[in-house]
């Protein structure tokens, strides 16, 4: 009778054992699929920011070519293109990607200066290489902000996922922090620029 009541008392225990294995495999389980759906979001952003960068770089250097094509027909416009080289010179040296974000919208704004002055050059206007590098610049803009705005929904998936609850828990515990959502910080970019001829 002792022998038996042991047995079942050990059998008893070992059952306690083995759902709480259980119910720790089954937490580890959960842990590591929140983590890695969390790196999967993390990693969209990643991707989201390097594609804005990479139209950007294309951008910059297709206003290379558009600043080489004007400086023939407006070359009393010399503060314009100075703006637009000091702008991708200040891309280039960039060292975060908001100070990226920074230039690109002073090129934006220098831009709009420039296709402005272009409206007073008839023959820069009826240019083949200023038409197709004007119409080639309006594409990677469309681009940009299409990229802008996927990188926005990338980061607002993401965010949202490291602050609800249980994936916040993982979140904190690994060190998932927010990232910054895209908007246009120069203010001069915002408006439309002013042109006197």
């Amino acid at each position: 009778m002792e022998t038996t009541n042991t047995a079942s008392s050990l059998l008893g225990w070992l059952s306690i054992w083995v759902v709480i294995l259980i119910v720790v495999i089954i937490l580890i389980a959960i842990v590591a699929w929140m983590y890695n759906w969390l790196v999967k979001l993390r990693q969209a952003v990643k991707e989201a920011l390097s594609d804005i960068d990479a139209q950007m770089q294309l951008r910059f250097d297709l206003v290379e070519n558009l600043v080489n094509t004007v400086k023939w027909y407006a070359i009393h416009e010399k503060e314009t293109l100075t703006q637009v080289i000091q702008a991708r010179n200040m891309y280039m040296n960039a060292k975060t990607e908001w100070e990226k974000f920074a230039a690109n919208d002073q090129l934006t704004w220098v831009l709009k200066t420039l296709f402005a002055v272009s409206e007073s050059y008839p023959d820069l206007k009826a240019n083949q290489n200023f038409l197709q590098l004007q119409t080639e610049l309006s594409d990677i803009e469309n681009k940009i902000a299409a990229a802008r705005r996927f990188y926005n929904s990338s980061v607002k998936d993401y965010n949202t996922a490291i602050q609800v609850f249980p994936k916040n828990l993982v979140a904190k515990m690994f060190w998932f922090n927010e990232y910054d959502f895209f908007q246009v910080t120069d203010e001069a970019a915002k408006k439309a620029p002013k042109v006197q001829f």
